[in-house]
């Protein structure tokens, strides 16, 4: 089984998909090979799960069989549909909020690159001062999702908040005062803290500021293809799920009441 397995983390590695994605693979076709059962009774042991994680045991699966094993993935399994989950989108002052309660000069960076860059928080976390371009106001995002490399405006308060902070200008951004890289973690503690401060009810994650960052361009106006392009999303349909908790059509429709 350990040599499976082996292959199967090879395989992925060659195809550059992310750890996350390897180590939940991995755990997978572990269970699999376990069970000893075919990939529709495995499948079905999942039934009462959510709709993701069944797509993601498929996928697992078919990886598996078409990649490690040179074989055919013939199962015909029918994958549940993703519902439309609408994101938790913050206000303009809830936000604000968040950022003015932070007295710490780092956990301030952290929440303006969330919001005010869009950033994913592995992509925050993984962010150099190599990657910004002061003199054209831009950042380069490297280690992004897919390794779909994009660049996007390098906000003001951006340039502010690591002028506060005052770093050394090389390596990573995001380093602890004993020089480690922030971990997931950390960066979900300090959203969630600068939200419980700040006396924000919704539930808020490192997510939830890139879902307010797409959300605010869009009501302000911005070209939804120019907003997928800084988010580094492949499709427009991804993008598009922001037009449903955009206000600004939404409030039009109020006023003709």
């Amino acid at each position: 089984m350990g040599e499976e397995i082996e292959k199967l983390i090879k395989e992925l590695k060659l195809r550059k998909y992310s750890q996350k994605t390897i180590e939940k693979y991995a755990s997978v076709i572990e269970k699999y090979l376990k069970s000893g059962k075919d990939p529709k009774e495995f499948l079905l042991g999942y039934c009462d799960k959510s709709r993701s994680l069944i797509r993601g045991v498929y996928f697992a699966l078919k990886f598996y069989h078409e990649k490690v094993l040179n074989k055919t993935f013939s199962e015909k399994i029918p994958l549940a549909k993703n519902t439309i989950k609408l994101p938790i989108v913050l206000s303009k002052e809830e936000v604000k909020g968040m950022l003015d309660i932070t007295k710490n000069i780092k956990h301030r960076l952290v929440l303006s690159l969330l919001y005010f860059a869009g950033l994913r928080l592995d992509e925050a976390r993984n962010l150099k001062w190599e990657d910004l371009d002061f003199n054209r106001g831009l950042i380069h995002v490297k280690k992004a999702k897919g390794d779909r490399e994009r660049v996007i405006f390098l906000h003001d308060k951006i340039t502010k908040a690591l002028e506060d902070n005052g770093l050394k200008k090389e390596g990573f951004i995001l380093l602890s005062e004993r020089g480690d890289l922030y971990d997931e973690r950390t960066v979900q503690e300090i959203v969630k803290n600068a939200a419980r401060k700040a006396r924000v009810s919704k539930k808020v994650t490192p997510h939830t500021l890139r879902h307010s960052f797409a959300t605010h361009l869009l009501e302000a106006g911005a070209d939804i293809r120019y907003i997928q392009s800084l988010l580094g999303h492949k499709n427009l349909q991804t993008t598009q799920i922001y037009t449903h908790v955009a206000n600004k059509d939404i409030m039009k429709l109020a006023r003709l009441l």
